[in-house]
């Protein structure tokens, strides 16, 4: 009897969101009458990126997203990619509705980016036994630095880097083999990413300070004014609200740093 009054109040909830919500930026947020969840998947879980378990995306976004189509009153439905690079790529195609991925300028070409949620470090992971100390030390010649292809963290790298050339792969989980199987010196993604492949190699480690100060933040595709105003009043509400905050300690990422407030 309980869980029935408790299921009847729930959806009572999402009916009276959706009711109150404004009717054509919940059409230009769901063209096809679900919330298309753009999704970056990871071999860890990072502050841009999901993991799969048991064929079911688990993170950040995914918690974000699922809380996003309750308020619009829509069901929701995963697209997933094999990194966020192959995602924004895809904005075009109209396969996804919204993402929670990392800001930089190359993307800002094919999406739209609304309020923040993540403050987002990049930097590099080296191997065990690395005599690599500091970012300086990665720029040297003879350094293998690898990187996924087309992602905020790997321009950054590059761009910072003046001496080695970086080479790419499309998975973070093919980045972590070329640092276990000694073929790369360092490695670059998410400061939160990289935390949780240390742990899974022994020695190695997470060099500190950044090539990359950034944000990870709720977007859409080009074109979607009315939607990008909705999904960017969710994030600050759900930052204010604790949502983001519990999204991040479900993740495990429990040292990552909610975004400020952003003036309405």
């Amino acid at each position: 009897m309980k869980l029935a009054i408790c299921t009847a109040l729930a959806a009572l909830c999402v009916s009276l969101t959706a009711a109150h919500a404004d009717p054509a930026a919940i059409k230009e947020l769901s063209p096809t009458g679900k919330l298309r969840l753009g999704l970056a998947t990871g071999a860890i879980m990072g502050a841009g990126n999901v993991i799969v378990e048991n064929g079911k995306p688990r993170g950040v976004a995914v918690d974000l997203g699922n809380e996003l189509a309750q308020k619009a009153g829509v069901p929701v439905e995963y697209v997933t990619y094999p990194n966020s690079g192959a995602l924004t790529d895809d904005a075009g195609a109209n396969k996804w509705d919204v993402a929670f991925i990392p800001v930089d300028d190359k993307r800002k070409e094919k999406v739209d980016f609304g309020s923040p949620h993540i403050v987002l470090q990049g930097t590099y992971l080296v191997a065990p036994g690395s005599a690599i100390q500091s970012h300086a030390d990665v720029d040297k010649p003879g350094t293998r630095v690898y990187g996924v292809e087309n992602t905020a963290n790997g321009r950054a790298a590059q761009a910072q880097l003046k001496t080695v050339q970086m080479s790419y792969v499309k998975t973070g989980s093919e980045l972590f083999e070329l640092l276990k199987d000694g073929k790369a010196d360092a490695i670059v993604q998410s400061r939160e990413s990289l935390t949780g492949l240390s742990a899974k190699l022994p020695g190695s480690r997470v060099l500190p300070g950044s090539f990359l100060n950034s944000f990870v933040a709720v977007a859409v595709p080009k074109n979607r004014p009315a939607a990008l105003a909705y999904v960017s009043a969710f994030v600050e509400d759900a930052k204010a609200a604790g949502s983001v905050r519990r999204a991040l300690d479900n993740a495990g990422l429990k040292t990552s740093t909610v975004a400020p407030a952003e003036k309405r």
